[in-house]
Parts: C-alpha cells; structure tokens; sequence
C-alpha cells in the first residue's frame, strides 16, 4: 500500500496470529514481518496477474513453415514399415 504506514510483527507474533493477520491484509493493510526488528518479509494482499491475450497476427515473423509442410507422407510411412 503506497503511502500507508505498515504493520510490523516479529516472527513469533507472526506464527502466532497467522489467521489474524491474513485477515489484516484482506482488509487492505500491510504487515511486515521482522526478526530481531529488522524487516524480512512484507505480508500483502495477493492479486493475480492481469491474463492477456495476444492480438491476432502477433508471432507473424517468428514462426516458419518449411516449404514441403504440407507434402503427402508416403514416404515416411513406407520407412517406418
């Protein structure tokens, strides 16, 4: 959370009121974890990253197709007979 003061916990504190401080972030607030008071980890809400779909015509350029691609496979076949 830009701007907002964070929340700091020792590590103790943190095992101990795990499900309290989840609901913490939920809510919005930030938590940061410490050890011996230095800052080790920071307990935000999860997103998840925005899915995007590739416009159609985007890999034009990087995707080749041999000249024979669409030849008929007998040969191949008959050799694997």
């Amino acid at each position: 959370m830009e701007g907002a003061k964070a929340r700091l916990v020792n590590v103790h504190q943190a095992k101990t009121h795990l499900s309290q401080l989840l609901q913490d972030v939920q809510r919005g607030e930030e938590v940061v974890i410490a050890r011996a008071g230095t800052p080790i980890a920071r307990l935000v809400s999860w997103s998840p990253p925005p899915h995007t779909v590739a416009a159609p015509g985007a890999m034009r350029g990087r995707i080749d197709t041999a000249d024979d691609f669409d030849e008929p496979l007998d040969q191949l076949f008959d050799a694997l007979r």
